[in-house]
């Protein structure tokens, strides 16, 4: 389980705050704590959130003709019992159920439903064209469930020249690609916020010119592509 997606974090810690995370997954959540700063992040947002629903009201000091009357029914008949909409005991035990109601509340609304599985692409290398001095360059690549998050990685290290850089590219049909942006040669590229576009059916990796293709479409030769 990647702990590292931002919705799962926050719905693990969204239940670990208000007490629904129990058993074994709570141990295990707080077994991870100490080693991932986003989840300790996330319990932090939730309880700055939840926190305030279960703060207790600041004590109070009765006005002087409260204890005036209190005295005088101590002193005279025992007075009857009052009706139970009267009763402090009825409207402590609806202020609580009050409370437990808006955390439950504001827990239902606010963690996000069932994170959608991510889509594992791999992009094959091309062939090079006659005479080109390029590496053939495979890569795998992972897209969140909702498409705003690519990860890539490079199946084999891929040797690059000093004044070359990798650029990831995403398109539908023959519509135009749109960048993702630079990724890595060597490791891991965590692409946040990458936004596909629409009906987007391939992934593609081209080679170019430092901070990317100045034009906004691949200058350089298309290394790897990939079907979704």
């Amino acid at each position: 389980m990647d702990y590292g997606r931002p919705r799962l974090a926050d719905r693990l810690a969204a239940e670990y705050v208000a007490g629904t995370l129990r058993g074994p997954a709570r141990r295990r959540f707080v077994a991870l704590l100490p080693a991932h700063a986003g989840l300790r992040a996330a319990v932090r947002a939730w309880e700055t959130r939840l926190m305030p629903l279960t703060t207790v009201l600041p004590g109070e000091t009765p006005p002087a003709r409260v204890w005036q009357r209190i005295q005088a029914q101590l002193d005279g008949a025992r007075p009857a019992a009052p009706p139970w909409w009267a009763r402090l005991a009825f409207w402590r035990g609806l202020s609580a159920l009050a409370g437990l109601a808006a955390l439950s509340l504001a827990v239902l609304l606010a963690s996000p439903g069932p994170a959608q599985p991510p889509l594992v692409v791999v992009l094959n290398a091309t062939a090079p064209a006659a005479g080109a001095a390029v590496v053939p360059a495979s890569f795998v690549a992972s897209i969140s469930g909702d498409g705003r998050a690519v990860v890539t990685r490079p199946i084999t290290a891929v040797a690059l020249q000093g004044d070359r850089v990798l650029e990831l590219w995403a398109a539908a049909g023959r519509n135009p690609p749109r960048s993702l942006g630079l990724i890595s040669a060597q490791g891991v590229t965590v692409v946040r916020r990458a936004s596909l576009p629409a009906g987007t059916d391939h992934l593609a990796v081209s080679l170019e010119p430092p901070g990317g293709s100045p034009t906004g479409a691949p200058t350089g030769p298309v290394l790897a592509v990939g079907n979704l």
